[in-house]
């Protein structure tokens, strides 16, 4: 029962009153409706879960309303373009709902009959997402269905940036609910403004979070006593060695580098190439719409991406063109689609060893894959451990040695990295808004984000056979190495 202090003129102390009588918050008064829609939506089949998601999907999948919120978006934020905003889109959302339509999230989802064990997905219950102002519409909607396929409901806390974008797509997926007879619930914005106490109530209120974005949010999400999963920066590398089809691998590259202007995470931030084709790689680049920046160029593309240390909120995420005339490059420079610099360390004193934003590639040149190796570990240490990197080349000896010697979550071999990492129509992966990065950018996840992290699992155990092996075949190899006499037994 809730206590409320009242003016009551023959007594000094607090009165109880019913908790219906106490105003909620705006944020109580969401999650109030959010788990009343969540209760209603629990016990649904899984044909109603996969319209749920469906209806979600077409809210973003329209071309009217994926236009509209494309448009939407970079006159807010002033982020990426509309174009690939669009095909971002469209694309993350048909991908994730491929998925998602071929996964069990109600009742039975695994039988193991040699172990007895049954499993069975149960929703979670309130999702609290946060999302970030360089994808305001399609992160949402991203979240929103994997949340709903497990028969939950799901609060958005966005970024203040892409406030309207993320209001106007809750708005529509909410319709789409409704069309088809579901709650409208399901599916909430906290209330303008978002401020860090309101996220932060959100936190504290849902079952889990799941936050994309500052790793401000991510640490406030782990240490808000909510089960909590966050995903890390960004800042990948790739290798070109001397055996990658050099025109493949910089057409790849571009293709990447320039998607929305450099705003995904999973954007190359560097490449690192092998001495033995560098001149070549490079001429390669350049075919593919590259500029290579002189020395002096490189000083002033270091000053002005950088404003006291920060990246510049003006250049972060804008066109080839306005980055030219603000680096003061020739004339032929504003006619490119990015901007080579090449660079020889790593650290805070060479702030282009990090993640830009925008559109600007650092080269680093090596001795050979050895030295290629080692410079991407040194990056990756210095900020995006964890995320990714990646490689061109055929010989796939090295992509296993990647593999197994560098701390990443991801390796891809001859890909448009930022089309391959987040899933892809040609790579295995999940789709996804939201790359995990395991405990080296201490995060929960060390896998692409997907339903199945926002399920819970009741197991059935049915006895089985026996599977108990004697003490000398788990002990004996021990014993052996110790003298122990049991071992000659």
């Amino acid at each position: 029962m809730s206590v409320v202090s009242l003016k009551v003129p023959d007594r000094q102390e607090p009165v109880p009153v019913p908790p219906s009588a106490v105003e909620p918050g705006p944020v109580d008064a969401v999650m109030l409706k959010a788990r009343a829609a969540q209760r209603a939506f629990a016990h649904v089949d899984q044909e109603t879960a996969d319209a749920a998601v469906r209806a979600l999907a077409w809210a973003l999948y329209q071309p009217d309303h994926a236009r509209e919120l494309a448009e939407l978006a970079v006159a807010d934020t002033g982020l990426g373009n509309v174009a690939d905003k669009i095909r971002k889109k469209q694309r993350k959302t048909f991908g994730t709902l491929r998925d998602l339509l071929r996964s069990p999230s109600v009742g039975v989802i695994e039988r193991d009959e040699a172990k007895g064990l049954v499993k069975y997905a149960k929703p979670m219950g309130v999702i609290g997402a946060v999302t970030p102002s360089t994808n305001p519409g399609a992160t949402p909607v991203n979240k929103a269905m994997m949340a709903v396929k497990g028969r939950n409901a799901i609060v958005i806390a966005p970024s203040p940036l892409g406030y309207r974008t993320t209001a106007r797509i809750v708005d529509l997926m909410r319709e789409e609910l409704a069309k088809i007879g579901l709650p409208q619930d399901l599916v909430q914005i906290l209330p303008s403004p978002v401020t860090k106490d309101s996220t932060e109530a959100l936190m504290k209120a849902c079952d889990l979070v799941v936050v994309t974005g500052s790793q401000d949010n991510v640490r406030r999400a782990y240490s808000s006593g909510t089960p909590a999963i966050g995903v890390g920066a960004g800042n990948v590398p790739v290798i070109i060695d001397e055996t990658a089809d050099l025109n493949a691998a910089a057409e790849k590259i571009r293709e990447s580098k320039i998607f929305d202007n450099a705003t995904s995470c999973s954007s190359e931030n560097a490449v690192v190439i092998v001495d033995a084709v560098y001149d070549k790689a490079i001429a390669a680049l350049e075919r593919a719409g590259a500029y290579l920046c002189t020395p002096e160029e490189k000083q002033r593309v270091v000053e002005r991406l950088w404003v006291k240390g920060k990246l510049s909120r003006d250049l972060i995420a804008r066109d080839a063109d306005i980055l030219a005339r603000a680096f003061e490059l020739p004339k032929e420079a504003e006619g490119k689609a990015f901007f080579l610099v090449e660079e020889t360390g790593v650290g805070k004193a060479y702030p282009l060893s990090g993640e830009k934003l925008a559109l600007v590639l650092t080269v680093y040149r090596a001795s050979d894959f050895k030295a290629a190796k080692a410079r991407v570990d040194e990056i990756l240490n210095h900020q995006g451990k964890g995320h990714s990197c990646g490689l061109h080349t055929t010989n796939m000896d090295r992509a296993r040695e990647l593999a197994e010697d560098l701390e990443v979550v991801r390796v891809l071999v001859n890909f448009a990295h930022t089309f391959g990492n987040g899933g892809g129509f040609n790579s295995g992966l999940g789709f996804t808004l939201s790359m995990g990065c395991g405990s080296w950018q201490k995060n929960s996840i060390s896998e692409n984000l997907s339903y199945r992290h926002m399920l819970n699992i009741t197991h059935l155990v049915t006895p089985i056979p026996e599977d108990k092996p004697t003490e000398l075949e788990l002990f004996g190899p021990h014993w052996k190495r110790i003298g122990h006499e049991e071992a000659a037994r």
